[in-house]
């Protein structure tokens, strides 16, 4: 389980947003304002980024490590400062740096907990008085995942993948390992490949399943599509399960791959092309 790591002085503060995987993906409806209605569990775990703000004379955005697509001051961190400005005006300026580890396009909310890292970071460093739901409204507004990041802890999410039930899915017994192939997925993308289905079974009710028996009935939406555009994401999860994992899947519409295992799988082979993250 992840927890909200943080260092603090009076004039900079240090936090290391995670990542999650999404176990099952079910878009379910089509939605009048566009977007889709899906239902999936999030479960955080332990790749970071890290993120620092320090007080400054004017804002600004810098990043090092994993190249970030766009432009700086289009950054969910730099969009969350002026939601909280807004409500805030006497906000004062700040710096903040990323350091990127978290994979880009690869379905594991990196720029969302960024957002809702640094929400949290705010309301702590500068004495803001919001409360988690508070945090939380403001996370919603960067992006249908970022309000998760607030408590970080594993939910059945529903509806745009932004209202949430808490579930008791506890996977520290397993060693979970995770494969960036050389790919990336877009979420436009991934949305139009697939073909909005409603389910008879939720995976809220899935996941209480034995783990053994998720691999017949915990689906992504998002893989079949996704697997004839990139055959190489396809072969990852194909190589995750000839290595003995116990269940493996594509995370949320990115390209990222994971498998649930019972001990350290050897995955020297993926290392050769892939980034592969242990024990996450």
């Amino acid at each position: 389980m992840c927890k909200n790591t943080s260092v603090v002085n009076q004039s900079l503060m240090i936090v290391f947003p995670n990542a999650k995987i999404n176990i099952g993906l079910n878009i379910t409806a089509r939605r009048p304002d566009g977007y889709h209605d899906l239902e999936t569990v999030f479960y955080p775990v332990k790749i970071y980024d890290v993120l620092e703000v320090i007080k400054a004379d004017e804002l600004s955005f810098q990043s090092s490590g994993l190249d970030i697509p766009g432009r700086p001051e289009d950054n969910l961190c730099i969009q969350g400062y002026h939601l909280l400005k807004k409500d805030f005006p006497k906000l004062p300026p700040v710096k903040i740096h990323l350091h990127k580890n978290v994979p880009i396009g690869a379905g594991l909310g990196g720029g969302s907990a960024n957002a809702a890292f640094f929400i949290k970071l705010m309301n702590e460093k500068f004495e803001l008085g919001m409360d988690e739901d508070a945090m939380m409204d403001y996370a919603r507004l960067l992006g249908a995942d970022c309000a998760f990041f607030i408590n970080n802890r594993p939910v059945f999410a529903f509806e745009k993948g932004d209202e949430f039930e808490p579930v008791k899915l506890d996977l520290s017994n397993y060693h979970i390992a995770l494969v960036m192939p050389d790919a990336q997925v877009s979420t436009a993308e991934a949305y139009r490949g697939v073909k909005p289905t409603p389910v008879k079974e939720t995976v809220y009710d899935l996941v209480n399943m034995p783990l053994t028996a998720w691999k017949k009935h915990i689906r992504n939406d998002f893989e079949a599509h996704i697997f004839n555009n990139h055959p190489v994401i396809r072969g990852v999860k194909a190589r995750l399960y000839e290595r003995g994992a116990l269940y493996a899947s594509m995370s949320g519409s990115g390209a990222s791959v994971f498998g649930i295992f019972e001990s350290k799988p050897d995955l020297k082979d993926l290392e050769e092309t892939c980034r592969v993250f242990y024990n996450v």
